[in-house]
C-alpha cells in the first residue's frame, strides 16, 4: 500500500475521532474491522483474517489466524507442524500463529469504503459517550436550540447530542419553534433500543425549583433551602422556602427587589404565577400559608390518616378551592396531606352527622340507649374495638359508670365482635375467596368481604390494585373535583398502610 494511503487511513482516523469526540483507537479498531471484511473477500471467507494498523506510520498488516496441528483437517484454519515452522521457528503443536498475506493495494476507494463501514461503530461509541456524559448530570439545566418537532416532542440541539422534551413535558400552550434558544430540566436519561435518550423537562417542578437557584443567590450558597414545589404549568405554581437564619427573610429573598428575581423565572415559565410561602414544619401552619390568598379559620389535623380539614368562611370556599380545584390541589402537593376544604356550616354539619353515626352504631352494636352511647362518643370512643381495647380502668373513669356497667359494655362488645366475624366467616365462603387472599395476613375478615363484594376475590386481583383504589382519590370531571371511595377506605387505613398492602400482596404472589 503506498504511502500516502497510510497516511489517508490515519488523516481519516483522526478527522473522525475529533468530529465525533471518541477515542482514536476506536476509530483504529473499526479501520481494521472493515479492511479485514474487505480482506476476506479477496482471500476467501473461509480465512479468519487479522489485520493490524500501525498507530505511528499507518503501517497495515493482513494475517490469517491458523492452528498448528498434526494433520490438516480444514486448510483454511489449519497448518501442520512442518509448515508452521517455516514461518515461526518455535512453533508448536496447539499453537495459534499469524500466518501473513500479500498486501493489498486498496485505493482511494477502499479508503472511502472504510469511513463508511466505521460509521455504524463510531455512531455506537459516540452514544456510550453521550450516556456517560449526560448519566450525571440528571438534576440540572440545560441550555439548547430547537432543532424540530416531533408528534408534539421537541427534540433539541444541546451541541455534543441531542435531547427531547416530549409532549407532556413542554409547558402547555408554549409555542417552540426551530432556532429559539430554549431552558430545560434533565429529568432522565437511559439506554433505549435506538441509543441513550436524554429526556427534558420544562413542566417538571423541580425545573422551576432550579430556575430559583439561578436566580436567588441565597439559595445557590444554601443559605435558603426549596422545601417544596407544585406545579400546574403555564398556570400556577407554589414554592415553599426555609431559612434557619432570622435575618434573612426568604420569600421576600427569592422575590427581589421589585419582583425582579420571582419575574424572571415567570418569563422562562411562560407568565406562571408563583406563590411564594414560608416553609413551616408545623402542618397545620403550612397548609394555612399554602391556602393564600384563602383566609384559614380552623384546621384540623389527622397524622395517621394523612388527611387535613380546613374550615374557611362562605366568602373565601372559592379562593381556597381555587378554579377548577387548582389551589387546593397545590397545596396538597405542596404539604403531602389530602387537604378537605368546608365552609363553618358544612364543618357544623359534618361534626353532627359524624357524631350521630358514632351513636348509632354503639346503640345498635352495644344494645344501649342514645344517652350512654352518646356520652362514650364525648369522651372520644369512635368504635367498639376502642371500647375492649380501653379496659375496665380507663370505663370507670368516665363520670357515671360504675364497674358494673364497664364490665356489661365490655362483654356485649367482644360479643358483638364474636358474631361479626362469625358472620364475616360466612359470607368470606359464600362469596367464594381464594385461599390465597384468606391466608394473606394483613387483612381482617371485615377487609376480605368488602374485597369479595367488589369482585376481588384473589391475591392477584389484590396485588393488581393501587393503593388510590384501597384508600380513595379525587379526579376532575366536567371542571370539578369529586371524590371516588376506595374499596377500604372505611377502615381508616392510611397512604403508607396502603402502600404495605399492595407491595406485600404482590411480593407473595410474584414469589
Amino acid at each position: 500500500m503506498v504511502s500516502a494511503n497510510k497516511i489517508e487511513i490515519l488523516r481519516i482516523a483522526e478527522t473522525v475521532a475529533q468530529e465525533k469526540l471518541i477515542d482514536k483507537t476506536i476509530v483504529i479498531s473499526a479501520l481494521e474491522e472493515a479492511i479485514a471484511k474487505a480482506a476476506k473477500s479477496n482471500y476467501g471467507e473461509e480465512n479468519e483474517v487479522v489485520v493490524e494498523i500501525n498507530q505511528e506510520n499507518g503501517d497495515i498488516s493482513i494475517s490469517r489466524k491458523m492452528l498448528v496441528v498434526e494433520t490438516v483437517k480444514n486448510k483454511f484454519l489449519e497448518i501442520n507442524l512442518k509448515s508452521a515452522k517455516k514461518i515461526n521457528g518455535a512453533a508448536q503443536i496447539g499453537d495459534e500463529l499469524l500466518d501473513p498475506l500479500p498486501p493489498l493495494d486498496f485505493g482511494r476507494i477502499a479508503a472511502q469504503s472504510a469511513k463508511q463501514v466505521i460509521n455504524s461503530k463510531v455512531r455506537e461509541a459516540e452514544r456510550e459517550r453521550q450516556f456517560n456524559e449526560y448519566k450525571d448530570r440528571v438534576g440540572e439545566i440545560i441550555n439548547g436550540i430547537v432543532k424540530r418537532t416531533e408528534f408534539g416532542n421537541v427534540v433539541l440541539d444541546l451541541g455534543k447530542a441531542e435531547g427531547v422534551i416530549r409532549k407532556d413535558q413542554t409547558i402547555p400552550r408554549e409555542n417552540l419553534r426551530n432556532g429559539d434558544r430554549v431552558r430545560a430540566y434533565i429529568y432522565d436519561v437511559r439506554t433505549e433500543t435506538k441509543g441513550p435518550q436524554i429526556f427534558l423537562s420544562r413542566s417538571h417542578p423541580q425545573f422551576m425549583a432550579k430556575l430559583f437557584t439561578q436566580e436567588v443567590p441565597e439559595i445557590y450558597d444554601g443559605i435558603i433551602t426549596i422545601k417544596s414545589v407544585a406545579r400546574d404549568p403555564g398556570s400556577r405554581a407554589k414554592i415553599a422556602v426555609y431559612t434557619e437564619d432570622s435575618s434573612i427573610d426568604p420569600v421576600g429573598a427569592c422575590v427581589g427587589m421589585r419582583g425582579s428575581r420571582v419575574q424572571a423565572v415567570v418569563n422562562e415559565l411562560q407568565g406562571e404565577k408563583i406563590d411564594i410561602i414560608n416553609w413551616s414544619d408545623n402542618v397545620a401552619n403550612l397548609a394555612i400559608a399554602s391556602l393564600s390568598p384563602a383566609e384559614v379559620l380552623k384546621v384540623v389535623l389527622d397524622e395517621d390518616q394523612n388527611k387535613i380539614e380546613v374550615v374557611v368562611s362562605e366568602d373565601h370556599l372559592s379562593l381556597a378551592i381555587g378554579r377548577r380545584g387548582q389551589n387546593v390541589k397545590l397545596a396538597t402537593e405542596l404539604t403531602g396531606y389530602e387537604i378537605d376544604i368546608l365552609t363553618e356550616d358544612e364543618e357544623s354539619s359534618k361534626r353532627q352527622e359524624d357524631f350521630s353515626n358514632k351513636t348509632n352504631i354503639f346503640v345498635s352494636s352495644l344494645d344501649v340507649d342514645e344517652t350512654l352511647a352518646q356520652l362514650l362518643v364525648s369522651e372520644g370512643f369512635s368504635s367498639i374495638e376502642e371500647i375492649i381495647d380501653s379496659g375496665l380502668s380507663e370505663l370507670i373513669a368516665i363520670e357515671g359508670f360504675d364497674d358494673e356497667i364497664a364490665t356489661e359494655l365490655i362483654s356485649r362488645a367482644e360479643k358483638y365482635l364474636k358474631d361479626r366475624d362469625e358472620e364475616n366467616q360466612k359470607k368470606i365462603t359464600e362469596l367464594k375467596i381464594s385461599k390465597d387472599l384468606i391466608e394473606f395476613s394483613f387483612l381482617t375478615k371485615a377487609m376480605i368481604v368488602k374485597l369479595g363484594e367488589n369482585q376481588i376475590k384473589t391475591l392477584e386481583d389484590f396485588a393488581g390494585l393501587t393503593t388510590d383504589d384501597l384508600i380513595g382519590y379525587f379526579e376532575d370531571k366536567s371542571d370539578k373535583s369529586s371524590k371516588v371511595i376506595g374499596l377500604l377506605e372505611e377502615f381508616n387505613i392510611t397512604k403508607d398502610e396502603g402502600d404495605q398492602l399492595i407491595m406485600e400482596a404482590r411480593k407473595i404472589w410474584l414469589d
